[in-house]
Formats: structure tokens, C-alpha cells, sequence
């Protein structure tokens, strides 16, 4: 840093004489202002008149880069470089800073070292920060009151919020955006949409700072719910459900067969088809007969018989005589 600090001190003694002997040059066209988010690139552009010997860049007073006519750019840190244009009747130096931060905001000048050879202008380096909505769907019944909050953390400088409901903007009325310092010089920033919902909608909570090509957003789709859709809704989860049930009962059916309501075992079906047979009473085995007619019979007497009331099998009838 010390010879860097020698060496700008030799210029300028030789700046001092070149304007001295006659040596006279100007700003043609000094550098315009830049927003940058912080990790890209600054570029800044200065044009003097021929015939210039040396040109300074200062960051916030600090010599960062000096370029020589008559050997160029001397660098002293990687994270300032330059491009070098010339034309016909003038020079242009572009100061390039790499990685940005935001301590890099502030003034950039070009600096010829001769009376009125300067030109400046601003860098701001800003912070895109986080952004989100806690849910990402809500549903809502009818007449319900909500609030959908969106916040934003660690911004440079403070975003801008504004929502939106299926690509239409919604009243600033309708939301309210409460911002506070964080840590390092960053800004987070709280805001509550509160609504009635009447439909479903997809709200959008958009947060916008300059450095950004195109707004950051965080979505969130609210579900409208009344109880007449609600109840042809059960009602066709419910459907749904028995017909499943029934598509599954048919299926068991089909693998393991089903129970014949109508079917009657065969015993009790013969039992029940086939009449009974009620043994008639027996007849009375005394009889008179006269004493000239009374003889003596070799036939055995025969006992009274049982009669049972019972069903009789189809396939084997029995036969019974009396006498």
C-alpha cells in the first residue's frame, strides 16, 4: 500500500508538470449513476479529450484504479479492473467493479488531476432479500373473515409490497405494510391483506426494489367454501364411498362365491316332501262262532303289533299285512 501510495504521489508530480508545459485535456463525458444488486457488477464509463496523460478512479475518495496513457491500467485490487476504448479524437476508461457490496455504495469519480478534470456519480448497491407467505393454500367458508400475511427478511433498502389478486392489483387500503431495521443495515418488512373471500383466488404478495429486473412474489390460494357446495360435496364423497364398497363386495363374490339364500339340504327337503303313512288300527282277533263250529287251529296266536307314525324313504317301502 505504501509504494501504491508513492507511486500515485509521482503522478501527480508529473501530472502537475505535464499541465505545466502546456499539457491540457478534459472530461469529455463523466460517469453516469448505477443500482446494482450486491454480487454483480458495476460498470462505470469516463471519456476525456486526447492528449490526456493519467486518469484517477476514486471510490468514496479512494484511489481504486489508475490508468497511465503511456502504460495503462495499474491494478491494485481484483475487484476493480478496466476496459479501455479509444476513437478518433478521445478515451474512454470503464471502471468495473466486480462482487459488489453494499459499502461500495456511495461516490465514484473520475479524476484527470487537472482544474475541473473531475466527474462523479453515485452507486447504490442494494439486497434482495427473502420473501414468503406462511401457507400455501386457506380455505375459507362463506362470510369469513381472513388475514394473509407476507414477509420479507433481510432487504436493501426497505422493499416496496404491494398484492395482487389473479393478476389484478388490490387497493393499498385493503393491506397494511409495517417495516423495521434488522441486523447488518438490512430492513425487513410484515404485511397483513385482510378480506372477505367470495371465490377462489390466487393472492400474490409482490416486493420490489430497484436493483430488481422484475418484482419478487410469494404466492397463496385461498379455497371459497359455502355450505351448499360443502353439502353436494359430502354428498359425493359419500356416493364415492358406497359405490366403492359395493364394487368391493362384488369382487369378494366373485373370488369366494356367495351363499344361496334359496338352497334347502336334502334331508330336510325329503323329509318334507315325502307323506307320512298312518297304520290303521287293529282289528279285533276275537270273533264267535258256534260250539259245533269251534275247532282248534294249529295257527299261532299273534301278538298285537306297535305302530309307529313315521316317514317313510321313498327308495324302500315297507309292506305290512294284517290279519
Amino acid at each position: 500500500m505504501e509504494r501504491f501510495q508513492k507511486f500515485i504521489l509521482l503522478l501527480l508530480i508529473l501530472t502537475g508538470l505535464l499541465t505545466d508545459l502546456g499539457f491540457c485535456y478534459s472530461i469529455i463525458e463523466g460517469p453516469a449513476n448505477a443500482t446494482v444488486l450486491a454480487g454483480s457488477e458495476a460498470h462505470f464509463n469516463c471519456t476525456v479529450s486526447l492528449g490526456w496523460v493519467i486518469l484517477i478512479w476514486l471510490s468514496n475518495g479512494i484511489p481504486v484504479l489508475t490508468v497511465i496513457s503511456s502504460q495503462g491500467p495499474v491494478v491494485t485490487s481484483d475487484r476493480f479492473t478496466s476496459q479501455n476504448y479509444t476513437s478518433s479524437n478521445a478515451f474512454t476508461s470503464e471502471l468495473i467493479i466486480h462482487q459488489t457490496q453494499m459499502s461500495d455504495s456511495g461516490k465514484i469519480e473520475c479524476s484527470t488531476q487537472q482544474p475541473g478534470g473531475s466527474s462523479f456519480a453515485f452507486l447504490s448497491v442494494q439486497v434482495n432479500g427473502s420473501l414468503f407467505i406462511t401457507n400455501s393454500t386457506l380455505t375459507v367458508k362463506e362470510n369469513k373473515t381472513i388475514d394473509i400475511v407476507c414477509e420479507a427478511l433481510g432487504w436493501a433498502p426497505a422493499p416496496n409490497i404491494t398484492w395482487m389478486t389473479n393478476d389484478s392489483s388490490i387497493d393499498k387500503s385493503r393491506y397494511v405494510t409495517q417495516h423495521s431495521q434488522g441486523s447488518n443495515d438490512l430492513h425487513n418488512a410484515l404485511s397483513i391483506l385482510t378480506l372477505t373471500p367470495t371465490d377462489t383466488e390466487i393472492l400474490t404478495c409482490l416486493a420490489d426494489i430497484e436493483a430488481l429486473p422484475s418484482p419478487q412474489n410469494a404466492s397463496v390460494t385461498v379455497i371459497f367454501v359455502n355450505p351448499a357446495t360443502e353439502s353436494i360435496y359430502q354428498m359425493e364423497i359419500r356416493k364415492a364411498a358406497a359405490e366403492k364398497k359395493k364394487d368391493a363386495d362384488l369382487e369378494d363374490r366373485q373370488r369366494h362365491g356367495s351363499e344361496n339364500q334359496g338352497y334347502i339340504p336334502e334331508e330336510l327337503w325329503n323329509a318334507a316332501k315325502i307323506p307320512r303313512v298312518t297304520f290303521l288300527a287293529p282289528m279285533s282277533s276275537k270273533f264267535t262262532v258256534s260250539d259245533a263250529g269251534l275247532y282248534t287251529s294249529s295257527v299261532p296266536k299273534v301278538e298285537p303289533q306297535k305302530y309307529v307314525d313315521y316317514p317313510i324313504n321313498l327308495k324302500k317301502i315297507r309292506n305290512v299285512t294284517l290279519v
